[in-house]
């Protein structure tokens, strides 16, 4: 048990070294190492500014941010995922604050504080992050926990309106944190991105899935089947991405989700519409051929782009499936050719690329045609995360990255190419 000026002198004699490198170093890079040190303490050094130095036992925690791989827009349908942890996290120092108050500075953000006695949703905190403090704290308090006032001083590189759900990585992270001082460690990696998710949908007033919490909170490249939503079944592929010889790039278009929570919710929604034709929920519960035989009907009941949409579902969750398997049995060109069959989808049948209406602003759309110009014959790039706006992703051989990220940014601007590392843990304690 440490203190933060106890955790800030093991920082600075190299104790907490290999539980950094573990995290963003782990092919041994001393540049990287010395940068994650100087973030470390820079997260521990702000803390004690912000709330002192009483705390008698402090942590590092971090919350990673995901990156969707296959299946976009299924996992909400009782669908099929594979998706990763990525290298960009929030890193938080946090501990017990001996009141009733969680306490929240994210830097550059103002201050949050939430009552651990007040944790019923409030209309007045929708789309704030007092909204997903407020419903990860319930989350947790609902399965019989007692919860402790904490201080939580947390910095993030996560890009915000990436497709790297900040809002997971934040959601996780909170789940990690209440796990370790209110739970004794009893919450598994499901059971947290559940409590995000909860969090997300009922309290933040977002009608997501659950992919991008597990995404955060499970680690390395997860294929994750969702009939059972409760109970998800959730599989760890094991492999190793640096030996593709492809860079994984996040490439930022510059256009943002604000406005667009009507446009993702269309999707899930028009999608219900078919399944409620068939009497069903979820299009995962109707057979693909019973779909097909009665596109006419569908046609006159739903509109078209409903049908379209949930043509997309059908063939998506086939190729997340596919993705999964290809990666196993190390058949990396095989798995790029489904990516680029998933990108494709997404733009023709589920339309996510541009927002409805949207005659000028067509960012996502330019960066797709940009980046597959740039890898012609080679590689993949696909519309990442929720769609409408934010990022694309992009598989770029190693041979052709610089002059990939050159290209992009000549168009796009310097910085908006991100390359990117799966990293192996998802949401966790850094160092206690």
């Amino acid at each position: 048990m440490h203190n933060c000026a106890q955790l800030a002198g093991l920082l600075l004699s190299g104790a907490l070294d290999n539980a950094l490198t573990d995290l963003y170093a782990p092919d041994g890079g001393e540049p990287e190492l010395e940068h994650a040190r100087s973030r470390t303490g820079h997260v521990l050094a702000s803390f004690k500014s912000v709330f002192g130095q009483a705390h008698t036992h402090a942590a590092l925690f971090s919350g990673p941010g995901r990156t969707e791989l296959g299946g976009n827009h299924t996992d909400h349908q009782h669908g099929h995922v594979l998706c990763a942890s990525v290298d960009l996290d929030i890193l938080a120092a946090a501990a017990p604050n001996g009141t009733n108050a969680l306490r929240v500075l994210s830097e550059g953000y103002p201050a949050v504080e939430v009552l651990i006695d007040s944790l019923a949703p409030r209309m007045d905190e929708k789309n704030t992050s007092a909204a997903l403090i407020r419903g990860v704290a319930a989350g947790v308090r609902e399965l019989g926990y007692s919860l402790c006032g904490l201080d939580i001083y947390a910095v993030s590189n996560v890009l915000s309106g990436s497709g790297l759900s900040s809002s997971a990585a934040f959601e996780v992270l909170l789940g990690n944190i209440f796990n370790h001082f209110c739970c004794c460690g009893a919450l598994d990696a499901v059971t947290i991105a559940k409590i995000g998710q909860r969090a997300e949908n009922i309290f933040f007033g977002k009608p997501c899935g659950l992919m991008d919490q597990m995404g955060s909170s499970c680690g390395g490249a997860v294929a994750i089947d969702f009939a059972e939503p409760a109970a998800p079944l959730a599989e760890p592929i094991c492999y190793d991405f640096s030996r593709s010889q492809h860079a994984l790039c996040i490439i930022d278009t510059g256009s943002s989700h604000d406005g667009l929570t009507d446009e993702y919710a269309a999707i899930p929604r028009e999608m219900g519409e078919v399944a409620a034709f068939f009497g069903r929920e979820y299009l995962r519960d109707v057979p693909e051929s019973d779909f097909l035989a009665s596109l006419a009907s569908l046609r006159e009941k739903c509109a078209d782009r409903a049908v379209l949409r949930a043509m997309h579902f059908y063939g998506d969750n086939r190729r997340a499936v596919d993705e999964a398997e290809a990666l196993k049995l190390g058949d990396f060109t095989r798995f790029l050719t489904l990516v680029n069959q998933s990108g494709r989808s997404s733009e023709s049948l589920l339309q996510n690329i541009s927002p409805a209406g949207a005659a000028r602003d067509q960012s996502m759309a330019l960066a797709l045609a940009l980046a597959r110009s740039l890898l012609g014959d080679e590689g993949a790039a696909r519309v990442h995360g929720g769609g409408f706006a934010g990022t694309i992703q992009a598989f770029v051989p190693s041979s052709r990255l610089a002059a990939f990220k050159a290209g992009i940014e000549a168009v796009l601007g310097q910085g908006k190419c991100h390359v990117l590392r799966i990293r192996p843990q998802g949401g966790c304690v850094v160092f206690d």
